[in-house]
């Protein structure tokens, strides 16, 4: 199964704080919530990805311009940390450029330093979409445009099999909670015609309106940004992980209700 979609399926069901080792006693027991954590770091760091872990963040996502092609192989000790912190925790990398190095052997290389999934904007070769790298995961940046036939020019990315999920880059910056319900039928115009589960980019902290307002776009994870994983960082990852949780089991307290009545 894809590490990817593993992940988004396990944000939404209990882990016991038990297990193996020394690591599996001292591990927290995790609530399932509405939506998975992914921290994108600007550096590849092993102390800055395992202070993200440990504050709650399910993945972890790095950035790469292609133009130092020795630069992924750098990666193999903090993606190993990353594990030794936390075995179902993945590593990502999101690739800016360097198009004409990323060949076949490029993408296995980068799979094999401990990179679970890749995700390349719209203007990436057409070619990566028909490579298909066993256990590399591929994951396609969605921006929101404007126009009544966005919609329907994005929706083409469904012909495309190698594809495992979507990065939705929406430009969400302050007062989500004040888009309306009109608002938010634009964008989920467009969320529903990628089908694929979807990642959702957000810059600023989330108070506990932003993230009932993001939950209605329907993601399966939120993607947050750190330089460094400061006090503040680590307060931000765990403040958006007890309100995934509260949106979570209001939901399912919803549905049990619904299914009594």
């Amino acid at each position: 199964m894809s590490k990817l979609l593993d992940m988004f399926t396990q944000a939404r069901r209990a882990q016991g704080g038990s297990g193996m080792g020394f690591l599996g006693k001292n591990r927290q027991e995790a609530k399932p919530r509405a939506a998975a954590i992914v921290l994108e770091l600007a550096t590849a760091d092993a102390s800055n990805a395992e202070a993200a872990l440990k504050a709650g963040a399910d993945g972890l996502l790095f950035t790469w311009d292609g133009k130092d092609t020795s630069w992924p192989e750098t990666l193999k000790s903090v993606t190993e940390a990353v594990q030794a912190s936390n075995e179902k925790a993945i590593s990502g990398l999101r690739i800016t450029g360097g198009w004409d190095t990323l060949t076949r052997e490029r993408l296995e290389q980068i799979k094999e330093q401990g990179i679970a999934y890749i995700v390349l904007p719209l203007e990436a070769p057409a070619s990566l979409l028909a490579q298909h790298i066993k256990d590399l995961d591929l994951v396609v940046t969605v921006p929101m445009r404007e126009g009544e036939l966005y919609p329907i020019f994005i929706r083409n990315l469904t012909a495309f099999d190698n594809i495992t999920a979507v990065q939705l880059d929406f430009g969400f910056s302050k007062n989500i909670s004040k888009l309306s319900i009109e608002d938010i039928l634009q964008y989920r115009a467009v969320r529903e015609a990628v089908r694929y589960p979807a990642l959702l980019s957000v810059a600023n902290d989330l108070s506990e309106s932003d993230a009932y307002t993001l939950i209605t776009i329907g993601v399966q994870a939120i993607l947050l940004s750190a330089r460094e994983v400061d006090n503040k960082a680590k307060q931000r990852i765990n403040d958006l992980r007890e309100l995934l949780e509260k949106i979570h089991q209001e939901d399912k307290d919803s549905k049990l209700t619904s299914i009594k009545s």
